[in-house]
Formats: structure tokens, C-alpha cells, sequence
């Protein structure tokens, strides 16, 4: 953009204003909190019902999306069940190990048991 420009008072050519630059910003990006994911750990004392209503009520997951998961959880003794701030993955820790035992086993004794890990860059 042009400078403005100033008409001298006997008329003649414009001369420009001088106009303030302003120093240029230092630019900085915003900080994000790490993440981390929430895994649940496999055992034999609960049932994919028990998992599947656990995931849905906790984390809100579709059910199909709660069947795969603990398919996945009984294939490979482990399945990343949310990825979120270390807070909330620390909150959702302490959640799935206080849901208590599965009704549906009589010898089942207790909550699932859960870790938190930071996700790699």
C-alpha cells in the first residue's frame, strides 16, 4: 500500500507523510499438552458384555466400536481405548479400574486393570 500523501500549502507535487512502521511481530506457536493413551489390559475373569458395556458407559464408544476393541484386547492382552491430556487419561485410568468385578463370573475379583502411556511424537 502507498503512503498517504500531504498537499503542500502553494499546491504543487504531493509530499509523502512519513508513516510509522511497526516492528514485526515474533510469531510463536501454540502450545499443545502431550498426549497420552489410555490401554486396557487383558485378563480371564471378564466377558466381552463386561468390556462392552464398560467402553460405552466410560468413554462413550459406539458398540460396535466397543466389540472391536475388546476383541482386540482378548487377541493381543492389550487395547488402546482413548488417547487424550494426561488428566483425563489419568481420570479414565482410575475409572476402568473401579468398575468393579463381572456379575456375569462368579469368581471374577475385581475391575479390569488399565496403564497410561505417552504417545510418541
Amino acid at each position: 500500500m502507498s503512503p498517504p500523501f500531504a498537499r503542500p500549502a502553494g499546491g504543487g507535487t504531493p509530499a509523502p507523510v512519513p508513516t510509522r512502521r511497526r516492528a514485526p511481530r515474533a510469531t510463536t506457536l501454540p502450545r499443545f499438552e502431550p498426549l497420552y493413551n489410555v490401554v486396557l489390559i487383558d485378563d480371564d475373569e471378564h466377558t466381552y458384555q463386561y468390556v462392552i458395556a464398560m467402553l460405552c458407559k466410560l468413554f462413550g464408544h459406539a458398540v460396535d466400536m466397543a466389540f472391536r476393541m475388546a476383541r482386540e484386547v482378548d487377541a493381543s492382552g492389550r487395547v488402546i481405548v482413548d488417547t487424550t491430556h494426561q488428566e483425563r487419561a489419568e481420570l479414565k485410568r482410575e475409572e476402568i479400574q473401579s468398575f468393579g468385578p463381572d456379575p456375569l463370573i462368579p469368581h471374577s475379583s475385581g475391575s479390569m486393570r488399565a496403564t497410561i502411556e505417552p504417545v510418541c511424537a
